[in-house]
């Protein structure tokens, strides 16, 4: 066994040393994958950053109250009689003056352009009573002030200020007949309400016919404990038809479709792309193979056998994948890290503002999926050149 790893270390760093004698077809094999490793973190990072986005708006002591069978607020009915008996359900936290820390909300999509593209999108409006401000405990005002109820103000997340225009303090914003002054700018710490617009769940109402209903109820509850007391509350009262889920896992179910697609497609053109960077990494191999015929040639004659041979042209398929990967994976991270951006979640139809997260798991993966592309780039090469006949090789000396 000794002598036969002295010879594939013998062999292996033989075709290492040479790989600056044939630095140009390296180099084509090392830019192919770190190209296909750096979009393939880049939309993965998409996917991350989307979901960290959405699974970090969850407070385990906070609740989602909607009609029963609703996915979403969207879909979602509640009369006014039914949030206040919600409000009244034991298990829900009080503030100091010994009110329920329930607040009955509203969400409808509105039309603002995006900021340097100008095309409209769906921006998430969400009506709120005064008690929404303590049920988000990491809710606060970044610039300006809290719109005053009974008015037609409204506060702006600054996710939402980042990514669309027009949404200034001061402004003016008018849907349909109906006119907006914007007093502040919000933040609920990097969570998907930061992509929304607050006003007055009262004012919100008319404006856009709906009566005195609403859609849901986001409460907090004494402790995360209180959760399954409060779910029996809701169930035995017969004047209900409602469902209750954390916050947390509505958030999550809510990122979850678009989560997929993101990474479907970031798969698909990651293969695509491969297969380019695998015929790259084989034209490199083979040229190798057949520029080193006599050198291997000579080491079979002299004794070294065809495994070693096999596995020296693997690691070095390996060693420029795995160059490649790596600097594809830091440029991923350079580049896209923290980036900036809003998608439309087609599962409530809005815009939701996030920033890329280049992950380490996502940077091993793309560094996985480079040695998988080096690995089979190299294989044929090698068994070619453990098959390469010794006395036709001899023959070019």
């Amino acid at each position: 066994m000794r002598p036969w790893l002295t010879q594939v270390a013998a062999v292996t760093a033989f075709n290492l040393r040479s790989i600056t004698q044939r630095l140009g077809s390296s180099l084509v094999t090392v830019v192919g994958v770190a190209g296909v490793v750096l979009v393939f973190v880049g939309v993965l990072s998409i996917a991350s950053g989307f979901r960290a986005t959405m699974t970090a708006t969850g407070d385990p002591e906070t609740v989602i109250v909607m009609r029963s069978g609703a996915s979403s607020e969207m879909v979602s009915g509640l009369g006014l009689e039914t949030t206040r008996i919600i409000a009244e359900k034991p298990g829900l936290a009080r503030d100091a003056d010994g009110r329920p820390l329930a607040s009955a909300e509203l969400f409808v999509v509105v039309d603002q352009p995006k900021k340097g593209v100008g095309t409209p999108a769906n921006v998430p409006l969400r009506g709120v009573e005064e008690a929404a401000f303590e049920v988000r405990r990491g809710f606060r005002m970044v610039e300006g002030r809290r719109f005053e109820f009974g008015n037609n103000e409204l506060i702006v997340g600054r996710g939402a200020a980042a990514s669309f225009s027009g949404l200034e303090v001061g402004n003016e914003i008018s849907w349909g007949e109906v006119s907006w002054t914007v007093v502040g700018i919000f933040e609920t710490g990097g969570t998907a309400e930061d992509s929304e617009l607050w006003c007055d769940a009262r004012v919100l109402q008319p404006a856009y016919g709906r009566g005195s209903t609403f859609q849901s109820v986001h409460a907090r509850l004494v402790s995360a404990a209180a959760f399954d007391d409060f779910a029996r509350a809701l169930e035995a009262d017969p004047r209900l038809n409602v469902k209750v889920v954390r916050e947390a896992d509505y958030y999550a179910e809510q990122s979850t479709l678009m989560t997929q697609i993101i990474r479907g497609l970031g798969t698909l053109i990651a293969l695509l792309m491969g297969f380019g960077a695998i015929f790259g990494a084989l034209n490199t191999m083979y040229s190798a193979v057949a520029a080193r015929g006599r050198e291997i040639a000579t080491l079979r004659a002299l004794g070294f056998g065809a495994g070693p041979v096999v596995i020296s042209v693997l690691v070095e398929a390996l060693v420029l994948a795995a160059a490649g990967g790596v600097a594809g994976a830091l440029s991923a991270y350079a580049l896209f890290n923290g980036f900036e951006a809003a998608t439309l979640n087609f599962q409530t139809f809005s815009q939701v503002a996030f920033a890329f997260a280049v992950t380490p798991a996502l940077m091993l993966a793309g560094l996985l999926y480079a040695l998988v592309m080096g690995l089979a780039g190299g294989l044929l090469p090698a068994v070619r050149a453990a098959r390469l006949p010794v006395a036709t090789a001899l023959r070019q000396l």
